[in-house]
């Protein structure tokens, strides 16, 4: 008899039960100066990585704002994307940067945002993150810091999903609760999770990211902490026009580490 049977079974058997669940609700959103915008690619994208803005607002007082870069390419499906992201950022109680329309925003709208929203913090995907718009959101992000004025900086986190990072250097840890209430957000995306239930693997998603994390931040060969769930990062500083890598070694924060040190 394989002992690991049960083990594997029961992962099966949860995912299939929890598809029939349905979240619901709103948490009333933080106000603050201290602002971080998430440059997300699609609806979606802002509860998959949205790990460490979501402990940022927890744990640090942050205001988080979800700037929708696309409503996806389907526009008989954006009414019903905007509505549906808006479902997710009320449970999580985020507010997003408000449109005219759902064209694809330019490197101007981008420019203008970070000169009103003054972040102190930004999120986007890396360069490598494989989905076409992925990859486009990066760089049209880049291309509006490398206009704003010389004494504008702030804190970048780049994110990874579809493509991993070779170089991340920030691993987040989270507990039970925080990636719940992700997965939670995560389903309010109906018509997308309908067709692919991809929210009821973000468990195993940030169980891989910690046995990944382990070595690619901590080190080749180093001790893999002792977190059951984590999302990885790269974290960059953006001042006086370019970027620079703020931490010397990789990091891993704990669920009862200090935010604000790497801010």
């Amino acid at each position: 008899m394989n002992p690991y049977l049960k083990f594997v079974e029961n992962i099966q058997a949860n995912v299939e039960s929890a598809k029939g669940l349905v979240a619901e609700g709103k948490t009333a959103p933080v106000e603050s100066d201290k602002k971080v915008l998430l440059f997300s690619p699609h609806p979606d994208d802002e509860c998959i990585t949205g790990l460490l803005p979501l402990r940022l607002m927890r744990e640090a007082g942050m205001q988080i704002i979800n700037v929708p870069v696309t409503f996806g390419s389907n526009v008989e499906r954006q009414p019903g994307r905007a509505a549906e992201l808006q479902d997710a950022c009320d449970y999580l109680g985020w507010g997003i940067q408000q449109r005219n329309g759902f064209q694809n925003l330019e490197k101007q709208d981008l420019v203008e945002i970070l000169k009103a929203v003054q972040p102190k913090a930004l999120f986007f995907p890396h360069s490598k993150d494989w989905n076409s718009r992925h990859i486009a959101t990066h760089f049209l992000v880049m291309e509006a810091l490398a206009e704003m004025p010389s004494d504008f900086s702030c804190t970048v986190i780049e994110a990874e999903f579809w493509g991993a990072m070779d170089d991340p250097n920030l691993m987040v840890e989270a507990d039970a609760q925080t990636l719940a209430d992700l997965v939670a957000a995560t389903s309010l995306h109906v018509e997308e999770v309908a067709r692919n239930p991809y929210h009821l693997l973000l468990p195993a998603w940030m169980q891989d990211n910690v046995r990944r994390g382990g070595e690619l931040v901590g080190g080749q060969g180093g001790a893999v902490p002792d977190f059951a769930f984590a999302t990885l990062y790269r974290l960059s500083k953006w001042q006086d026009g370019e970027l620079f890598r703020t931490l010397e070694t990789g990091r891993m924060l704990a669920m009862d580490d200090n935010l604000t040190e790497i801010i």
